[in-house]
């Protein structure tokens, strides 16, 4: 078979009549269903006609030469209709184009048949009939027979473009998993290379050292000893020569072989591709009975239709893009009247539109209708508690957004046969990350909605950022990787016994996790910097603590054996440049299962190297305290003279983090919820490991029977608020720990 352009073609020997008149079908049918929707639109000129009539006149021809019967009646029929349009005698509305396009259903129908699914002979007749009513030459269907017409709630729609079949997609997985492998042995070329550069090097060294050896003999005048080292020189300088040549010819050989190897890659991974138009041309054309069957006129403008996109991919997009032209179709669209109304054409638009963007694949569905209006979600999210009310009041538009992707969510009353049962965008984003993409929706209330969709070109290849975790190699997907930062450990601040850093962008906190630990590879211990990566969105976003960061790499995706299973946060496999296996972490996955250690109450904590502090031996310091003020006024201070502090909401709190870690001195209040400063200070002093911590109580409340008290239950010093100054916080600090980066004394 070949393409349009002639340049590919295929032997089709090993196809049957029959297989080879379901292709031609395929095709033809794709041609009629375009040109029908055009024709619809008042945009169909002779040229397009000519083509929709050959287009059936092809088809009632293929289908002689395999005796179908019925579909040459059909064929032939509507390419009557055709040519009564291209004479002038048929004049096509909406209701004739429907006609048509039932026909071009049974037609696939006919064509894709195996017998008993085949369409009935009065239903053939009845569409027969209606195709000649069209133009004056068959008598119109009676009631019992109606016109065959598109079901608006579920259009069959021409049959897609077919897919690859298994054993082909795995073909070029293997091919393509081999173009890696040769790759990689043609790099291993380099190290070998660079030994013989070496010992180039070492024999330039040798070489050197005999010319010496000869000046110094020919100084003897010992005539005996210079003939042996002239002899030596001689037998020894082809030497230099050959190796010349053999480092010559292995960096000509790696050349060509990574050249070969990389060729063979892109050629394995372009049979992947196909243009974006083949995976979606059905597409306007369920959107166009969906409309009509709810008195709507929608029409789908494709840009990007060129865009080259891995079949893999946009077969697995088929079922997302769906439900966004469906949504978009029942919930953004207005009837022809609202529109006029609103001073918008009375047919709406749905821009489907595909490109390339930074090395992914961005698809955005943005249609001209209604959009969505926030203060809407945001009822419906209080009204379906998914939020409280003080907390929804609060979201911006961007995180309100968010909640059409939650499961069952819908901003409809009541459900019908297209939407409002809560089965929506969650199956949309469901699908998109599970291909490493990532989805947002955008509205502007009144102008209309666009989801935003961004995915990697192929699932073979992946850009991966690599890490070392625990002295292991790991690759996370460039499309889930927010962002990398190296910060001191002095940045790293406590709250509710979770560590975190303040975020770069001024969206927060970022919350830190230890990668060591949630991939259960043990506890993680942090050096005088941390290096992060950043992972997850909005409120599931954290700092992802590694040993270090190799680079990014593009890596041939190996799927796990089967036998295997599904691996708790991991998706696949690959082969570095250096041929070192890296496991491909599951980024959604491990979202997942950090959410699920921290509901379990697991701290993941990172620890210090001994004999360290968090901040590079500077004293730690536990503030805990109620008011918000008084907390952060006393941790501004203290971190300014460069102490550690982390911070505590109440004593319990100040007691969890207590636990788990290390502090060189602990500031509390007395009056706080849960467990006061006094219970919290007796606390301390039962405990065996925390009995000597110094202890410091920082109160309003400055009777003496208060004092003693504090320092009956056992604080080392008591300061009211209402009497101290910056100085004196400073002054009692060093008192009792010194400075932040002093030696402590014995």
């Amino acid at each position: 078979m070949s393409t349009k352009d002639g340049k590919i073609s295929e032997d089709l020997s090993g196809y049957s009549m029959l297989d080879l008149f379901r292709m031609e079908t395929r095709e033809q049918m794709r041609v009629l269903t375009e040109g029908l929707l055009l024709l619809e639109q008042g945009a169909v000129d002779a040229a397009r006609l000519e083509s929709m009539m050959r287009a059936a006149h092809s088809v009632k021809g293929a289908a002689a030469i395999v005796g179908l019967e019925p579909a040459v009646r059909l064929a032939h029929a509507m390419e009557d209709v055709l040519v009564a349009a291209q004479e002038g005698r048929a004049q096509l509305d909406a209701s004739g184009v429907d006609v048509l396009l039932g026909a071009v259903d049974v037609l696939q129908q006919l064509a894709e048949a195996d017998g008993a699914s085949a369409p009935r002979g009065n239903r053939i007749a009845a569409t027969v009939a209606a195709l000649g009513s069209l133009h004056g030459q068959g008598k119109a269907p009676t009631a019992a027979a109606p016109p065959p017409a598109p079901v608006p709630a579920s259009p069959p729609g021409p049959a897609p473009a077919p897919v690859d079949p298994p054993s082909r997609q795995a073909g070029s997985d293997e091919l393509l998993t081999l173009a890696g492998q040769a790759r990689l042995h043609a790099g291993q070329l380099r190290p070998w290379i660079a030994g013989l550069q070496r010992y180039k090097r070492h024999q330039r060294a040798v070489y050197e050292a005999l010319d010496d050896l000869q000046d110094a003999i020919r100084a003897t005048g010992d005539a005996r000893l210079a003939e042996l080292a002239q002899r030596v020189a001689d037998r020894a300088a082809p030497l230099r020569d050959t190796l010349h040549r053999t480092i010559e010819g292995a960096e000509r050989y790696e050349r060509q072989a990574l050249t070969v190897s990389t060729r063979l890659a892109d050629e394995v991974l372009a049979l992947r591709m196909c243009p974006f138009a083949e995976g979606v041309h059905a597409l306007p054309r369920m959107v166009r009975d969906l409309a009509r069957g709810l008195g709507k006129d929608v029409r789908v403008e494709i840009a990007g239709a060129d865009t080259l996109v891995d079949r893999a991919v946009l077969a697995r997009m088929e079922g997302p893009l769906h439900q966004l032209l469906r949504n978009a179709v029942d919930h953004g669209m207005e009837l022809p009247a609202e529109r006029t109304a609103a001073g918008k054409p009375a047919h709406g638009t749905i821009r489907l539109e595909a490109r390339h963007r930074g090395g992914m694949l961005a698809l955005a569905v943005a249609d001209d209708g209604r959009g969505v209006d926030p203060e809407r979600i945001r009822t419906a999210a209080v009204r379906r508690q998914v939020a409280a009310p003080a907390f929804a009041a609060e979201l911006s538009q961007a995180e309100l957004m968010e909640f059409l992707f939650l499961p069952g969510f819908s901003l409809k009353e009541s459900a019908n046969e297209l939407s409002g049962r809560g089965v929506g965008l969650d199956v949309v984003r469901d699908a998109v990350q599970g291909l490493d993409g990532t989805a947002r929706a955008e509205s502007a209330p009144g102008a209309g909605f666009t989801t935003v969709i961004t995915l990697p070109l192929t699932q073979s290849i992946v850009r991966a950022l690599v890490v070392d975790v625990a002295g292991e190699a790991y690759a996370l997907p460039i499309a889930r990787v927010e962002g990398v930062r190296r910060v001191p450990a002095g940045a790293v601040r406590t709250l509710h016994g979770r560590q975190y850093v303040d975020a770069t962008d001024g969206s927060g906190q970022l919350g830190l996790v230890a990668a060591s630990q949630v991939l259960a590879l043990g506890e993680a211990v942090a050096g005088v910097d941390l290096v992060l990566v950043a992972i997850g969105t909005g409120r599931e976003r954290y700092g992802l603590v590694v040993d270090a960061v190799r680079g990014e790499q593009s890596l041939t995706v190996q799927p796990l054996e089967p036998t295997f299973g599904k691996l708790r946060d991991i998706a696949a496999a690959a082969l570095l440049d250096d041929g070192t296996p890296v496991l491909i972490l599951d980024v959604p996955d491990m979202l997942h299962s950090i959410a699920r250690l921290l509901d379990g109450g697991a701290a993941l904590r990172l620890g210090f190297v001994a004999g360290e502090s968090a901040a590079g031996r500077a004293r730690r310091v536990l503030v805990v305290d109620d008011s918000l003020t008084v907390r952060e006024m006393q941790r501004k201070l203290l971190a300014a003279r460069g102490y550690h502090v982390d911070v505590a909401l109440d004593g319990l709190d100040g007691w969890n983090q207590l636990r788990g870690a290390d502090y060189d001195l602990v500031i509390t209040d007395i009056d706080m919820p849960r467990l006061d400063g006094i219970g919290l200070t007796e606390r301390i002093r039962r405990d065996p490991r925390l009995a000597r911590l110094p202890v410091m109580i920082v109160s309003y409340k400055d009777r003496p029977e208060d004092r003693a008290r504090g320092l009956e239950a056992g604080a080392d010093y008591y300061l009211a608020k209402g009497a101290f100054h910056d100085a004196t916080l400073l002054d009692a600090v060093h008192d009792l720990v010194g400075g932040a980066h002093e030696d402590r004394t014995p």
